[in-house]
């Protein structure tokens, strides 16, 4: 487990693009933490880390942004799944074949469908613009 407390979101980025070089590809990120708890700038940060600075932006409602890094990195949106008729309709299990990166936003949504070595990110608001990040995966974290 490797815990950072964050005083802004330029810190949670900066983490993140430095977290960025323990990732390989087929890795699922499943993000925990509340509205604005800063699960999007996180993942801002593994795209800088993983090599592309365009812009990064909720998928909310594309279910899905790619960003062309390497390796790939997907960024999902799983707020409005409610089913797993939902979750197939994203394509989300044909993404787990292609040796992407994956970061799940709202994770709990599809908690039962994530893979068995899933790395769980939780994030926890403390007062003003800090928060603590929790990673619990496998030893490289």
């Amino acid at each position: 487990m490797l815990t950072f407390h964050s005083s802004g979101a330029l810190a949670t980025e900066n983490f993140a693009r430095e977290l960025a070089a323990k990732l390989r590809p087929d890795d699922v990120l499943a993000f925990r933490g509340g509205l604005g708890a800063g699960k999007t700038t996180f993942v801002r940060g593994l795209a800088e880390g993983l090599g592309d600075n365009s812009e990064v932006s909720s998928p909310t409602f594309a279910i899905v942004h790619e960003y062309r890094c390497n390796p790939k990195l997907y960024h999902f949106d799983m707020y409005r799944i409610t089913s797993l008729d939902d979750l197939y309709s994203t394509g989300f299990f044909d993404y787990l074949e292609t040796s992407a990166i994956l970061a799940i936003e709202w994770s709990e949504m599809i908690e039962d469908a994530l893979p068995e070595n899933t790395t769980f990110i939780t994030i926890t608001a403390g007062e003003g613009d800090q928060r603590t990040i929790t990673i619990v995966g496998d030893e490289r974290f």
